[in-house]
């Protein structure tokens, strides 16, 4: 997704940072799905400290080479994100904060109200065989339901760049957005951000716990995660050779100098015939 045409790349945000929540009581012990509200589970002890640890990481690198920066944060109203957030907020001074916004739009799939341990592993086997992105959560989501709404978020988040929701009143002072969220969000929002398909979304991993991943302005107007990460992280999440040359090629080129390869990464390229040079010769 490419905001260039809409305005100056001065005017664009340096990074959007998606970070995934620490480790909550759930990823510790399935049982708390039986006893406590999806929205009211809480991060563990060593969710709290992963989540300081994310924040100290970040601060660093938004920092290492500019001391001119500010942040913006956008946060799941789970407890769990939200306690995510106050943890990484540490590492980060008030008065580099631009602003906090509560996003109920970036809440994790609804998986209905209580569920017992064993509904709980069926329904996790049922979407890896049916389909993370159709399935449907008895009581709950679809992924497809989760598409709809971060998208609608997306699009959001672009008219508050389009406005200049994110523009210090220094011209020379970048911005930084950051936003808490969640592990099936996160892969979403990538899909809907690179317009990936949905067999590719099917091959993506989730962030570990207080994992980031930091999509970076590159030199021709659209954000990358191939500054920041490399070869082995993003087929770690699931990237296709594909997509990590595509990514490299949002970063880099096709006018960059450290970018030696083709740009061409839609789908569906391979169902067209071949060029030649009596292709407009009626049949």
């Amino acid at each position: 997704m490419s905001l260039v045409k809409i305005q100056t790349n001065t005017h664009l945000p340096k990074r959007i940072i998606l970070v995934r929540h620490g480790e909550c009581s759930a990823n510790a012990d399935i049982n708390v799905y039986g006893t406590t509200p999806n929205h009211k589970i809480e991060l563990t002890e060593k969710g709290i400290e992963q989540a300081k640890q994310t924040g100290i990481l970040m601060k660093k690198l938004i920092s290492e080479n500019d001391n001119n920066w500010k942040v913006f944060f956008y946060v799941s109203p789970a407890e769990r994100t939200r306690k995510t957030l106050r943890e990484i907020g540490g590492s980060f001074p008030k008065r580099r904060v631009m602003g906090v916004k509560e996003e109920p739009r970036l809440r994790e799939l609804n998986f209905g109200n209580y569920h017992d341990p064993a509904s709980i592993g069926k329904i996790k086997k049922e979407r890896v065989t049916y389909g993370r992105f159709y399935y449907r959560v008895p009581g709950g989501e679809t992924g497809a339901e989760v598409y709809d709404r971060i998208s609608s978020y997306i699009e959001c988040l672009r008219r508050d760049i389009e406005m200049k929701k994110f523009v210090c009143h220094d011209p020379c002072q970048e911005t930084n957005i950051i936003i808490v969220t969640h592990g099936l969000s996160s892969r979403i929002f990538l899909m809907k951000w690179f317009d990936w398909t949905i067999e590719q979304f099917e091959d993506l991993n989730r962030m570990k716990t207080s994992e980031f991943q930091v999509l970076q302005l590159g030199h021709g107007g659209e954000y990358s995660l191939a500054f920041h990460h490399d070869d082995k992280k993003l087929r770690e999440w699931g990237l296709s050779p594909d997509m990590i040359e595509d990514q490299k090629c949002k970063a880099y080129g096709p006018t960059g100098v450290n970018w030696q390869g083709a740009c061409d990464s839609y789908p569906f390229m391979d169902c067209f015939a071949e060029d030649s040079d009596d292709e407009n010769t009626i049949i």
